[in-house]
C-alpha cells in the first residue's frame, strides 16, 4: 500500500494512505508499522497522525504505543451504511412520483437545522431546481425537513428551529408540525421555488426517528390524482425501506 507519489497534495495523500491501512487491520498498530507499510518518513508519520488524532480520525492508545481507528472515522462508516441503501432504494419510487406530476423526486437527510440532498430524480422534461445532491437548505423552509422536524421530540424541533434563522414564532410552526405528523405529510408552495411545490413523507429508524425524507416537487397548480398519486408511491415506498433497513412494522 505505498503512496502515491505524483499529484499536488502528498499529505492529503498520505492521510487517506494512513486511514485505509488502518481500516484493513483488526487490531491498532505502531507509528513504526504504519511508517514501514507506507513508506513515510517518521517525522511526516508523527505529524500527520498528531493532526488526524486531534481531528477524531485516529485515536492514540498510549499504553501500547499504538494507532487506531477514531470515532469520526467510524461515523463516515455509518454514515456511508445508511445513506448508500437508501440512495438505492429510493430511486425507484422516486423516479416513479417524479413521472406522475412531471417534476423531481428527491432525497435528503437532516443535519443540523438544515437539510442535505442525496439524490435527484427528474422526470424527463422536467425544470431544474437548486435542489442537487449534496446541496444544502433550512429545513424549517422544505417540505422534507419540516416531515423530518414532526417526528423529533419538541424540545429537539424547538432547538432546531431557534438556530435556523427562521422570523415567526416557534408555536406557529409547532402548529404546523402536528398537522404534519397527524396526516404523514408535509407539503410547502413556493417557498423553496417560485411556481414550485413539494410534498414530503419520512422514513423513520427503528427509534421512530427521521433517518431521511423521500419528497417529490413539481409545478404548483398540478393537483388531483396524480399528485395524491405520487404521494401515495412515496408513503409506500418509505414504509417498504422502514421494514428492509430498520425492522419497522415487519
Amino acid at each position: 500500500m505505498q503512496p502515491s507519489s505524483t499529484g499536488q497534495v502528498p499529505a492529503a495523500r498520505n492521510t487517506l494512505s494512513i486511514l485505509a491501512l488502518l481500516s484493513s487491520i483488526d487490531v491498532p498498530i505502531s507509528a513504526a508499522r504504519i511508517r514501514a507499510e507506507l513508506d513515510l518518513p517518521r517525522s511526516t508519520t508523527y505529524h500527520l497522525l498528531k493532526e488526524m488524532v486531534a481531528a477524531g480520525f485516529v485515536v492514540h492508545l498510549p499504553e501500547q504505543q499504538t494507532y487506531g481507528l477514531g470515532l469520526h472515522a467510524y461515523s463516515m462508516a455509518q454514515a456511508y451504511t445508511r445513506q448508500q441503501p437508501l440512495v438505492r432504494l429510493s430511486a425507484k419510487p422516486l423516479q416513479e412520483a417524479a413521472t406522475l406530476v412531471g417534476g423531481s423526486g428527491h432525497l435528503s437527510h437532516l443535519s443540523g437545522s438544515e437539510i442535505v440532498y442525496l439524490q435527484e430524480i427528474r422526470a424527463q422534461g422536467a425544470v431544474s431546481l437548486i435542489t442537487a445532491v449534496g446541496v444544502r437548505l433550512p429545513a424549517v423552509k422544505t417540505a422534507s425537513g419540516r416531515i423530518m422536524l414532526a417526528h423529533l421530540p419538541e424540545v429537539e424541533a424547538r432547538a432546531l428551529y431557534s438556530t435556523s434563522g427562521a422570523t415567526g414564532s416557534f408555536q406557529d410552526f409547532r402548529r404546523l408540525l402536528i398537522d404534519a405528523r397527524q396526516r404523514g405529510w408535509a407539503s410547502e408552495s413556493e417557498e423553496v421555488s417560485r411556481g414550485q411545490e413539494s410534498v414530503a413523507v419520512a422514513i423513520l429508524d427503528h427509534l421512530s426517528r427521521p433517518a431521511a425524507a423521500l419528497a417529490v416537487t413539481y409545478p404548483s397548480g398540478v393537483a388531483g390524482t396524480g399528485a395524491e398519486q405520487a404521494r401515495e408511491v412515496l408513503h409506500r415506498a418509505a414504509q417498504r425501506i422502514e421494514r428492509q433497513m430498520y425492522g419497522v412494522g415487519a
